[in-house]
């Protein structure tokens, strides 16, 4: 394949490219590459990783999977999400690389393909979500994949890991991004409101109705509609649901005519919505027309390597920017489950905040479920055993240890503790233990 062929192809690409050897050499480079980096690139000489990085080595010998070498070792395409000093920045980038192939098949290098993220940053920036451990990158990984398709999106993850943000960064990076974004709390929509608030209604459809209404789905029209907590769903109003989405059209209450939905569809549960579905909670032919792209938001403590940047984010944003944590209130931090997630950090952040005399935060600032969680160690009560604890601290103890290690159902662990399922779960949420700690 020569030169000039080389950087047609690349020229073509209306994303930043570039065709790599295998020595990790830029041979050829279309204007929206050059755009994105300071460092300017020289055919033939530079270095993907020295422009992109600023690194003098490949990007796996810096802590970082390499999609070059993988493309390498499988000859076939590969793709990673890798933090870029851009001229923008430290920027998120979802880079793709292809082998590419001569007429003999080949392989005469590697097609390099970057899509830029916008809505995740590596550094405390407002509106963004902030991150940078691999639980967080691989998550936008998926959100960026999602964004380029109108697949519907399920969100699943635990309460307070960020459903509604990343419902957003789907919608602003999708082709409808200048289109509405709606959001639906399901928690609490009962079936007299259901379809007047999804669908509107027309003057004089029931008691008060003085004036037609625009319901959500027309409000959204064009746009991205958001179904936070569709786990809690009514069975009754899920078919006139499954009916929306299956149909596309729906008839304000009181109305005659038929009316088309255009939407993009995200949906988000903290449930377990195939469990639900097993047990006909939830029905199953909704649950695959709004799960055709499952994204898994990591909780918390998945992301422990992401605590420390997010605590000098929440404190930078607020009213205490002076106030740092000291490393030792940073490490009781990452030792906690934090059963809220980014929601509960918040709230540590600034109780923290208010609790430290200077500008330094100290563990002893820390709000006491922060304390009894990092502080009384198992190690540590077992090194007093001879001292007397109060019945809860002591049972508190006991299950931490048996959780850490534990490898069975919570059914069985209820079983050989003696109690009911129902009150080992009651228990576990009281002192905030989760299995497998």
């Amino acid at each position: 394949m020569n030169a000039s062929l080389i950087q047609s192809m690349i020229n073509a690409i209306d994303k930043p490219a570039i065709f790599i050897t295998p020595d990790y050499v830029i041979q050829a480079v279309n204007e929206a590459y050059r755009e994105t980096y300071d460092t300017e690139v020289t055919v033939g000489t530079s270095t993907c990783y020295a422009v992109s990085h600023n690194n003098p080595g490949p990007c796996d010998n810096h802590g970082e999977d390499c999609p070059l070498t993988q493309s390498k070792q499988t000859l076939r395409p590969s793709s990673v999400v890798h933090i870029h000093n851009t001229a923008a920045g430290r920027t998120y980038c979802d880079i793709l690389m292809k082998p590419v192939r001569d007429e003999d098949g080949m392989t005469v290098g590697f097609l390099e393909i970057l899509d830029r993220i916008s809505y995740a940053s590596a550094d405390s920036k407002t509106n963004k979500m902030i991150g940078q451990s691999d639980a967080f990158k691989a998550m936008l990984n998926r959100i960026n994949r999602a964004s380029q398709s109108e697949i519907a999106v399920l969100l699943q993850g635990e309460t307070g890991s960020g459903k509604e943000l990343v419902a957003q960064a789907v919608h602003e990076s999708s082709r409808r991004k200048d289109k509405p974004f709606v959001v639906i709390e399901c928690t609490g929509l009962n079936e007299s409101l259901f379809e007047s608030e999804l669908f509107g209604y027309e003057k004089g459809a029931f008691t008060g109705a003085t004036n037609a209404k625009k319901g959500l789905i027309e409000v959204a029209n064009g746009g991205t509609v958001f179904f936070d907590e569709i786990g809690d769903v009514p069975l009754n109003m899920q078919v006139k649901l499954l009916r929306l989405l299956e149909t596309q059209c729906y008839r304000p209450v009181g109305g005659l005519k038929q009316k088309k939905a255009d939407f993009r569809l995200v949906c988000a549960s903290h449930k377990n919505l195939l469990s639900m579905v097993e047990k006909g909670e939830f029905r199953q032919d909704l649950y695959y027309r709004i799960a055709g792209f499952p994204i898994h938001l990591p909780a918390l403590r998945e992301r422990q390597s992401d605590i420390a940047m997010l605590c000098k984010h929440f404190l930078s944003a607020g009213e205490h920017r002076h106030k740092h944590f000291s490393k030792q209130a940073i490490d009781a931090l990452c030792r906690y489950a934090f059963p809220g997630n980014i929601r509960e950090l918040i709230s540590v952040v600034e109780q923290s905040a208010l609790m430290a005399n200077d500008d330094e935060i100290l563990v002893s600032d820390l709000p006491p479920q922060i304390l009894g969680k990092s502080e009384i160690s198992v190690t540590d009560a077992e090194t007093v055993s001879q001292e007397i604890l109060p019945l809860d601290q002591a049972e508190q103890v006991y299950l931490e240890r048996i959780c850490k290690t534990y490898e069975g159902t919570p059914d069985e662990l209820a079983k050989q503790l003696a109690v009911s399922t129902r009150t080992l779960y009651r228990k576990l949420q009281r002192y905030n233990i989760r299995l497998g700690n």
